[in-house]
């Protein structure tokens, strides 16, 4: 029986990630969260013999120790951080705060059973792109923003604890990901509520900034295969599609493929954080899936469905 540890397991990723992990008979899953932006009804249920939730938060050595030392953990997906532009743009202390989680899972876990720890990060920590595709070795990482700095420490706390301690790591960069789990302050999750209730769809800006979208199934395949294979130890890869597409044309696709009869309206652009393009190189992530990646078609329309059901 393999013991996986997801903290920040109640958000979209973590969770969606700990309902694929439990469909493997020889995985306990156990999932901590403070429930601050997550929901527990994300979660496998609780008759799911082979998952347990803990209510904690990971940035309390207090709170995550006990839990840690309990379970002889082999793997470990830090999950757990204040994510969302504007959230992490209003809330600048709370994100800083996520370096205190990031050392007391890594102290724990060099202590205890841990094999590897999965590392979220982000592709925030390019800041404004030098070249494109970004690529995991030679686009320089380069945002000021806190969020992205302290994922940029996050990984440098990875890569130092395994050269010092020989703690494997593997670090993924999530391009967008969405999918029925996302909340509705992310953008297309935004765009598909309003789009169903023929609301309005806000674009801050000239909407012409880019972006890429990687629908959830295609985000935790990678994680499932890392663990399943053994693979990406001590490294780094982008997680994410690198079909880019302007958030106006995002915003026009998704009110075309759900027959919505919204209308786009333009707000002032935000103050900082929101780059002008984003766009992975996902060389090694497709070689890895060996198929291609869930069409943003098909992806609005299964977000869609599950959120109509909510």
């Amino acid at each position: 029986m393999r013991y996986i540890l997801i903290t920040g397991g109640a958000g979209n990723v973590g969770s969606s990630l700990a309902g694929l992990l439990v469909k493997d008979q020889n995985n306990f899953v156990v999932v901590v969260d403070d429930l601050s932006t997550g929901s527990i009804e994300k979660l496998p249920p609780k008759s799911v013999s082979s998952f347990k939730f803990i209510r904690a938060d990971a940035n309390r050595f207090d709170e995550i120790a006990p839990v840690m030392l309990h379970y002889s953990f082999e793997y470990v997906f830090h999950y757990a951080a204040v994510v969302g532009v504007q959230r992490t743009l209003h809330m600048p202390i709370a994100v800083l705060e996520d370096i205190d989680g990031i050392k007391n899972v890594l102290s724990l876990s060099k202590s205890t059973s841990v094999k590897r720890v999965f590392f979220s990060s982000s592709s925030e920590v390019y800041g404004e792109p030098f070249e494109i595709p970004q690529k995991e070795n030679t686009t320089p990482l380069n945002s000021r923003l806190p969020y992205a700095i302290v994922k940029n420490l996050g990984e440098a706390y990875l890569r130092s604890y395994q050269q010092e301690y020989g703690l494997d790591y593997t670090i993924f960069r999530f391009f967008n990901t969405y999918g029925p789990n996302q909340s509705t302050d992310f953008v297309i999750a935004k765009f598909i509520m309003a789009a169903l209730h023929n609301e309005d769809i806000p674009i801050y800006g000239d909407g012409l900034q880019t972006r890429t979208f990687c629908y959830i199934d295609d985000n935790i395949e990678i994680a499932r295969l890392a663990i399943e294979k053994d693979l990406l130890v001590n490294d780094t890869i982008n997680v994410g599609s690198n079909l880019e597409i302007t958030i106006a044309n995002l915003a026009k696709r998704v009110i075309e493929v759900l027959g919505s009869s919204s209308k786009i309206v333009y707000l002032p652009p935000l103050k900082e954080g929101d780059m002008r393009r984003r766009c992975p190189d996902n060389s090694k992530m497709m070689k890895l899936l060996g198929r291609e990646l869930t069409s943003l078609e098909k992806g609005i329309v299964l977000t869609a469905a599950a959120m109509k059901d909510k």
